[in-house]
C-alpha cells in the first residue's frame, strides 16, 4: 500500500539578510538559513507520524511544507501521490487540499475573535463553496462540547475548550490528514489528556492520519506509531515508538530521553545535555551534532552520515552500533 504522506531529500532555505543596501554599506554576505536538510519519510494512512526535536529543529517548517503554506526549495512532498509544489492540473489539487488541514500550537491566537464559533467552524466547508447548515454544532458534540456554543465567540472558552474548537473546525472539511503542530503545550496537563484522547477517539472514528509535531516525549509516547527525530534542519534517527523508546540508536536520542523527566527518576544523576544547538545559518561541518555528543570521533567531523538502517531503526550516525 502506498504511504498517504511521501516526503524526499525535503530542504527549506531562509533568506534571513539585512537589507540590501545595510549589506552594501556592512560588506556582509546573504545570509541563508536551512530550516529543513534533506529529510525524507513516509507516512501511512490511518497511522500517527511524529516529529520531535528541539525549538529550531525545523519541525513546523515540515508542517507548513505539507499543508502548504511554505513551499519548499528542494526535494518533494506527495500527498496521495500528488507533489502539490509542481502539480499543474488544478482539481487534483484542490481535491489533495480538501484532504488536508492543520491545527496550530496556539488556540488563543488561531480563532477569529471577532467570528462566532459557528462561522469559524464552517469556514473550511463555506471556503468551497459548500453549505454548513447545522455543521457547527454536530462537531461541536462530536469534539465534547455543545452545540448551544456555537453562537458564542472564541473568548467566552477556556484554552482546552478553543482548541476543540480548532479540531471541530479541522474536521469540519473531512479531511484525511491532520497537521498537528504542538497541539497540547499551551494547555494544562489535566487538560492535555482529554485533548489526545479526543484526538486518539476521532482517529478511530473517522479513519484520520496524524503528522503529530510536539517536543514533548510523554505525549508522543501515547500517540505515535512512528517518530521521526529531528536536529537542526536534520533527521537522525526514524523508528517506531515502541523501538524508539526501549532502545535509542542515536547519542541525540538518548540524550533527549535522558533529559526528560520521569516518575522513576529520584536520585537519578545524569549528566546534563553539553552545548548549545549550533548556529542554522553556519552549521557545522559532518554530523550536526558532534560538537555535542559524547561518543564523537574524526570522521564525525568532517563526513556527514546517511541514513542507514540497523534493525527496524533508521539511523544517521557513524558510530550506531
Amino acid at each position: 500500500m502506498s504511504p498517504i504522506i511521501k516526503v524526499q531529500n525535503l530542504t527549506r532555505i531562509f533568506d534571513v539578510s539585512k537589507p540590501w543596501l545595510n549589506r552594501v554599506i556592512e560588506r556582509q554576505p546573504r545570509a541563508l538559513l536551512t530550516a529543513v536538510s534533506e529529510v525524507s519519510f513516509e507516512v501511512p494512512e490511518n497511522s500517527v507520524y511524529a516529529l520531535v526535536g528541539e525549538s529550531g529543529s525545523g519541525k513546523s517548517t515540515i508542517g507548513k511544507i505539507i499543508v502548504g503554506l511554505v513551499p519548499p526549495s528542494e526535494g518533494m512532498v506527495e500527498i496521495e501521490g500528488v507533489d502539490l509544489a509542481s502539480e499543474t492540473d488544478a482539481k487534483k489539487i484542490d481535491a489533495v487540499r480538501a484532504d488536508i488541514q492543520m491545527i496550530f500550537q496556539d488556540p488563543y491566537a488561531s480563532l477569529n475573535p471577532r467570528w462566532r464559533v459557528r462561522d469559524i467552524i464552517a469556514e473550511p466547508v463555506a471556503a468551497r463553496g459548500g453549505k454548513a447548515d447545522g455543521l457547527a454544532e454536530r462537531l461541536l458534540e462530536q469534539v465534547g462540547l455543545s452545540a448551544a456554543d456555537a453562537g458564542k465567540y472564541p473568548h467566552e472558552f477556556s484554552g482546552g475548550q478553543r482548541q476543540r474548537i480548532c479540531i471541530a473546525r479541522a474536521l469540519s472539511s473531512e479531511p484525511k490528514i491532520i497537521v498537528c503542530d504542538e497541539p497540547t503545550s499551551a494547555l494544562d496537563v489535566s487538560v492535555q489528556s482529554q485533548v489526545l484522547n479526543l484526538m486518539s477517539d476521532l482517529r478511530e472514528e473517522f479513519g484520520l492520519t496524524y503528522l503529530f509535531i510536539s517536543h514533548d516525549l510523554t505525549v508522543v509516547h501515547h500517540m505515535a506509531d512512528m517518530i521521526g527525530v529531528l536536529y537542526l534542519g536534520r533527521l537522525v534517527e526514524e523508528a517506531s515508538r515502541d523501538a524508539l523508546f526501549n532502545d535509542p540508536k542515536h547519542p541525540y536520542t538518548q540524550m533527549l530521553f535522558d533529559a526528560a523527566p520521569r516518575m522513576d527518576a529520584y536520585g537519578r544523576e545524569v549528566d546534563p545535555p553539553k552545548g548549545e544547538i549550533p548556529d542554522a545559518i553556519n552549521p557545522p561541518p559532518g554530523c550536526a551534532f558532534h560538537p555535542r555528543c559524547p561518543l564523537a570521533v574524526e570522521r564525525c567531523r568532517v563526513e556527514r552520515p546517511e541514513m542507514r538502517r540497523i534493525g527496524g531503526t533508521r539511523v544517521a550516525c557513524h558510530l550506531a552500533e
